[in-house]
């Protein structure tokens, strides 16, 4: 693994904080994301932010195909070289924004549910995390880094203020395992935070309908708006449209206390709830 201070200098490039952009120096810690994806020779992988290369090149050794997204165009070419210097021809290069690819359309073109891995750029995580959540049918498994902060949100039980929006849509919808820290110094630039590395694997069936999971998600989002307020009062109004006295009811139905706050909800709970204010609003 060439370090990404000689490639960057190489090819007279820097880093772009705008794009979140810190490479990966470590080759054991890229090993651990491509080990803990247990990719295989049929599998299909899809890379988000390939940046150098140090994890496309380790992965495409042992995948079928690689679709390595890259947004920034500059770094194209010493991609490219970098994948002929290692002899790496089964790696398709994609300069795109991640949010604006159709993961769908790619499962489908490789007939084979997707391997997810990535080194995600810190300023677009969550976002990348959601537009996952909504095409999980085409994901097979992700492994991702994330900032420190926001995996510790991820993988958050109820009842700290850690957990959040986030902590209930991926627990309800996957299987969500810590793989391992990530210091920042095994980053160039350093960033100011270390990173960490969690496996997802996404259930393959739900319990609800495509349109009664919109509405649990917007439920959930409604619940975390005003989380310093108990539960009555955050789902009142907004985008739920329901009077105090309604949640009050939806929450009792479930047998919820109103006076609750959402941090304490499981996602068991949240799944009664939704189901309950469904009920209220179309009786």
């Amino acid at each position: 693994m060439t370090s990404p201070r000689t490639l960057l200098q190489a090819w007279n490039i820097r880093a772009d904080k705008r794009l979140g952009q810190h490479f990966l120096t470590d080759p054991a810690t890229a090993a651990v994301i491509v080990q803990a994806a247990a990719i295989s020779s049929r599998d299909v992988v899809l890379e988000i932010g390939a940046g150098l290369g140090a994890l496309t090149i380790l992965a495409a050794r042992q995948a079928a195909r690689i679709y390595a997204v890259e947004k920034d165009a500059r770094l194209a070419d010493l991609l490219r070289a970098e994948f002929m210097a290692n002899g790496i021809n089964n790696v398709v290069l994609m300069k795109k924004n991640i949010l604006r690819v159709d993961i769908r359309a790619l499962a489908a073109e490789a007939g084979v549910r997707l391997v997810v891995i990535g080194n995600l750029p810190y300023n677009i995580s969550s976002q990348i995390l959601v537009q996952l959540i909504s095409v999980r049918e085409a994901v097979k498994q992700a492994v991702l880094m994330f900032q420190m902060e926001l995996a510790e949100r991820l993988t958050a039980g109820p009842g700290g203020r850690d957990y959040g929006r986030l902590s209930v849509m991926i627990q309800y919808c996957a299987e969500l395992k810590p793989v391992g820290r990530v210091t920042a110094n095994r980053f160039f630039p350093r960033p100011k935070v270390d990173s960490a590395v969690l496996s997802f694997v996404f259930k393959t069936q739900s319990a609800l309908s495509p349109e009664e999971e919109d509405f649990f998600f917007k439920v959930i989002r409604a619940a975390f708006s005003r989380r310093r307020k108990k539960l009555r009062n955050s789902l009142a109004g907004g985008e739920l449209g329901l009077s105090t006295e309604a949640a009050q009811q939806a929450l009792e139905r479930a047998h919820i206390d109103p006076s609750r706050r959402a941090e304490t909800l499981d996602v068991a709970e949240f799944l009664a709830l939704s189901a309950s204010v469904n009920r209220t609003l179309r009786p």
